[in-house]
């Protein structure tokens, strides 16, 4: 490894760290387990640490391999609920569930079986109970569909598979091929699958690693580490866009007025950029930084695969020469808007060509 004592500061631009709130939060416990990697997350003789592949992340970042996407899509609560998501990612039977031992549902009454099982176990539960969560792990178009099931199936076996059930549903009616997973809320030790963003990405990078298992190249990694500044959007924000694209609906979205409201408040100079978008810019900043230091180490080592590396890194770092968040777009369309409207008032205060010059102007009517 060519990076020495610094591989570490490479790995932290390249990979998230998480730090568990202290206040307030009741899993401040598992999540601190989760970060120093004791308790249960503890590595173990007969389960040891993966080796850190720094140099491939490396490469992978700077040659745009496609990012993996994993997200939780909604809590089901009950059997009636449950019930009828089962219904919708099956297709209403045109699509078969597959659960955690290769079982194939293919009827609305076996999907309702498997509510009720699900459910029923929580009947001594006050109140109204997650039953089941809904997730969904997809890939660029052009990824083959069955490899994106095998992956999805080898992480939630790696992750969750000992522990919790769960059914799940390949979808190929768009560009991206997807997988539904429906996870069993109660696992078999009583303990909840209630995933958090730590879960998430360790759902990222277990998919990403079965993918390239299987010979697909895929990363999972933020997005401050490939200059992206802009964050996914929910799947209910995502449904209402599509809607108003389409025409079946008229009325913007709360989210896009608020922040089109901010975005001008900002152009007219009476508010300023909410505080993380600097915070973005410095830790791309930073980032850069980092890649910069890399793209040396990479040049000194004499290697011509790591030279070409380095040749690499430059090239990404030169292409994105600063960042852009959500803020940053919106204000640049409203200041355009604000120039637009100077611009026009401009005009209506010249005189017209067919006026002769010196005319005065005419008395302004008063009431």
């Amino acid at each position: 490894m060519p990076f020495g004592d610094r591989e570490d500061e490479l790995w932290e631009a390249m990979k998230p760290r998480f730090k568990p709130r202290t206040v307030g939060d009741p899993n401040i416990r598992y999540a601190r387990h989760l970060i120093n990697g004791t308790g249960p997350f503890a590595a173990s003789a007969s389960s040891p640490t993966p080796a850190r592949d720094v140099r491939g992340t490396l490469a992978r970042v700077v040659r745009r391999t496609p990012e993996v996407v994993v997200k939780v899509t909604g809590r089901k609560k009950g059997a009636g609920h449950l019930g009828a998501h089962l219904d919708y990612i099956g297709r209403h039977g045109d699509i078969a569930l597959e659960t955690r031992d290769g079982e194939q549902i293919t009827t609305k009454a076996d999907a309702a079986r498997i509510a009720d099982e699900w459910s029923d176990a929580l009947y001594w539960r006050q109140g109204t109970t997650v039953s089941a969560v809904a997730m969904v792990f997809s890939m660029p178009a052009g990824t083959d569909p069955e490899t994106v099931k095998q992956a999805v199936r080898d992480a939630a076996e790696s992750l969750i598979g000992d522990n919790h059930d769960y059914v799940m549903a390949l979808h190929t009616d768009t560009d991206r091929p997807h997988v539904h997973l429906t996870v069993q809320a109660e696992g078999l030790d009583r303990k909840r699958f209630d995933p958090r963003r730590e879960d998430l990405f360790r759902f990222r990078e277990a998919f990403a690693e079965a993918l390239r298992g299987r010979g697909v190249e895929a990363e999972a990694t933020p997005r401050y580490t490939r200059g992206e500044g802009r964050a996914g959007t929910s799947m209910a924000l995502t449904q209402l866009r599509a809607r108003i694209r389409s025409g079946a609906s008229r009325q913007p979205t709360e989210a896009d007025l608020r922040q089109a409201r901010e975005a001008m408040q900002i152009a007219l100079g009476k508010a300023q950029q909410p505080p993380f978008v600097s915070k973005t810019r410095d830790r791309w900043t930073e980032t850069k930084r980092t890649f910069e230091a890399a793209a040396e180490r990479l040049d000194r080592t004499g290697n011509r695969e790591d030279r070409r590396l380095a040749r690499d890194v430059r090239q990404f770092i030169q292409q994105r020469a600063d960042i852009e968040t959500i803020p940053d777009r919106m204000l640049r369309d409203a200041e355009k808007r604000v120039r637009d409207a100077q611009a026009r008032a401009k005009l209506d205060q010249q005189p017209g060509r067919d006026v002769p010059r010196g005319t005065p102007p005419p008395p302004s009517r008063r009431r």
